[in-house]
């Protein structure tokens, strides 16, 4: 089973899909976000689909895929949660994870086209585990309480501008972070239960040519410490994303070149889905001007 969320940039529609069959959900909710997820949405998906009670969504493929959920409250980022990318970004691993913050904002459809920022010149790509919240959190006691808190999962894409990150803003992490759509995701959601977050695969590949491959397993911090050790210190509410971090294989270890206007680069994780963004000159005109994205 797949959340997804279909149509125009801010006319997205709830939908599921089950076993190659798209369904409307409008019968169900509004929209996927956090209010769905924590009066038990997914629950009510499956009783549903069971049931036989929701209407096929014809021609689902001729629809532009959003996000798969909206307006997350927060996006929480962890970084260097991977040995080898640590050490190809000349740093220790770290002892605690370490935190930062996109604007929610950033997140856009997993296929729209995404701006190269004025100015920037290392664009990176960095595909990434995203842990959907279910439900609010906060001084979770072990990572048993903190496996029961996850919605589900998403293919998530942390892109990053790496000057901006490390030496023109001195050193501020989320200004590097935070440009326009520097943050694909999707293309489903898909529930947590019978799913193993230390055992995906994840990949990326620029204008076709292989640039990460490697899995969950090799997380510094799993994904359930990861969550307990961010309720110590915040409240996480549902909806909210978290990028676990990204495996080695980026443009900063200077193996590659940086992204620039014209190239395409695609991520995915294996059970969750791909995406294909493809990157283009930043716009001049207001963004209620000209919306953003492909319609696929």
């Amino acid at each position: 089973m797949e959340l997804r969320r279909l149509g125009p940039v801010g006319q997205e529609k709830p939908a599921v899909v089950s076993e190659g069959v798209t369904y409307r959900l409008a019968s169900l909710t509004g929209d996927i976000d956090g209010d769905f997820l924590a009066a038990g949405g997914i629950d009510r998906v499956r009783q549903a689909l069971a049931a036989g009670e929701l209407p096929v969504w014809e021609r689902a493929e001729d629809e532009r895929i959003g996000t798969p959920i909206a307006r997350p409250p927060a996006v929480l980022c962890i970084g260097q949660n991977y040995a080898a990318h640590a050490a190809e970004s000349g740093a220790e691993p770290p002892t605690v994870p370490i935190l930062f913050h996109k604007h929610p904002n950033t997140v856009v459809g997993p296929h729209d086209d995404v701006e190269i920022p004025p100015g920037a010149q290392k664009v990176d790509w960095e595909v990434e585990l995203g842990v959907v919240i279910g439900a609010e959190a906060a001084y979770l006691p072990d990572e048993q309480a903190a496996l029961e808190v996850i919605a589900g999962y998403v293919t998530s894409h942390d892109l990053s501008e790496r000057d901006f990150q490390l030496a023109e803003s001195g050193g501020q992490w989320s200004k590097g972070k935070n440009s326009r759509g520097f943050n694909p995701l999707g293309p489903a959601l898909v529930p947590a239960r019978g799913i193993d977050p230390q055992a995906l695969r994840l990949w990326s590949a620029v204008n076709g040519e292989g640039r990460q491959d490697s899995t969950t397993a090799d997380m510094i911090f799993s994904v359930t410490q990861i969550i307990q050790h961010l309720s110590q210190y915040m409240v996480l509410s549902p909806g909210d994303l978290i990028n676990t971090g990204t495996p080695q294989g980026v443009a900063l270890s200077g193996r590659f070149p940086y992204l620039q206007a014209g190239d395409v680069a695609e991520v995915g994780i294996d059970g969750l889905g791909a995406q294909r963004t493809r990157f283009v000159p930043a716009r001049t005109t207001p963004a209620s001007a000209t919306p953003q994205g492909e319609t696929r």
